[in-house]
């Protein structure tokens, strides 16, 4: 080979100590988001069998949960309700003493310095599953941007760090912004689900969040087919005010992550999302993978493509058993 036996790549990969020195990418706590399952009216914590090791947290046992997740030294987390109070509009979650409200405030009570970000979305608390107002067999994207926007307030009431749009709707970002800053929420960031793919690897988390639906979610989600599509929803969030940008799962939009960190200035997040963690799960489970060290690798996979931040589940193993 050209330069050979000047150029011995080998060198550099000799001892433990060369290679620890000279790794590109490094991930840690400080860059882990945790999402996390809140069941109202309920007692005990319900395993999600889609995802081995994932429960449903009791909204009555959820200070406890959330010291357990802040002393393990996680930094973020995520908030799905599963809402036992669910209607057509979702309105449930605009309602100062409802499920999403009461999740922030129990979260903030308990630990305080924890990053607090519900998930801004309906899927989880409308009787038909979608993620706005239904009407004529669609989704509605003006009606749904307003709920948002009294959805997003709701929550930096009850003392959310952050909100996290997700719903794909057009104009959601602008609408969340102007609510917020009109309510005196101005230093209130926007993480927003900028390329949200229609996954076939979202279908663990439908059955975890109770949020599944007749149809599809193809008429605001993405065709994971198309790239161009993904970075120009991610310029249009960044015009409208988002604060950081989300792609929507990781590891098969890799190269969307990539060529949105390419793009952008502002933090970028990717959300290893509930099939890649069920994937690695059942894999390792069948003897197939080592799964600490798959988990590893598709975090710094994920990392290395360009994300600042990783939403996954795998977090508290992360927090107990290190990088």
């Amino acid at each position: 080979m050209p330069g050979f036996p000047t150029n011995r790549l080998r060198r550099l990969r000799s001892t433990a100590a060369m290679r620890d020195l000279l790794q590109e990418t490094s991930v840690s706590l400080n860059d882990l988001i945790y999402p996390i399952f809140v069941e109202e009216g309920v007692d005990d914590a319900a395993p999600v069998d889609s995802m081995p090791g994932v429960s449903r947290i009791p909204e009555r046992r959820l200070e406890v949960a959330i010291r357990e997740i802040a002393a393990a030294g996680i930094r973020a987390v995520m908030l799905f309700g599963v809402s036992h109070h669910k209607d057509a509009t979702g309105s449930d979650t605009w309602n100062p003493d409802g499920l999403l409200a009461r999740m922030v405030r129990r979260c903030k009570d308990a630990a305080p310095d924890l990053m607090v970000i519900p998930d801004t979305c309906f899927c989880e608390y409308t009787t038909h599953g979608h993620c706005g107002v239904v009407q004529g067999g669609h989704v509605h994207n003006d009606h749904t941007i307003a709920n948002l926007a009294r959805q997003a307030v709701v929550a930096a009431r009850a003392g959310a760090d952050m909100v996290a749009p997700s719903a794909m709707m057009d104009g959601q970002v602008a609408a969340i912004r102007a609510a917020l800053d009109a309510e005196g929420f101005e230093m209130t960031p926007i993480m927003a689900y900028s390329s949200k793919f229609a996954s076939s690897f979202f279908g663990p988390f439908r059955a975890a969040a109770g949020s599944e639906l007749k149809g599809d979610r193809k008429a605001y989600q993405m065709n994971p087919l198309n790239g161009r599509e993904a970075l120009l929803e991610a310029v249009c969030d960044e015009a409208e005010g988002a604060d950081i940008l989300m792609v929507k799962p990781a590891l098969p939009y890799l190269d969307v992550l990539a060529q949105v960190r390419a793009r952008s200035l502002l933090p970028v997040a990717a959300y290893q999302v509930s099939g890649e963690y069920a994937m690695i799960k059942f894999a390792a489970a069948a003897g197939a993978i080592d799964e600490h060290r798959a988990v590893r690798e598709t975090l710094g996979g994920i990392k290395r493509a360009g994300a600042d931040l990783i939403l996954t589940y795998f977090a508290m193993d992360i927090a107990r058993e290190g990088f």
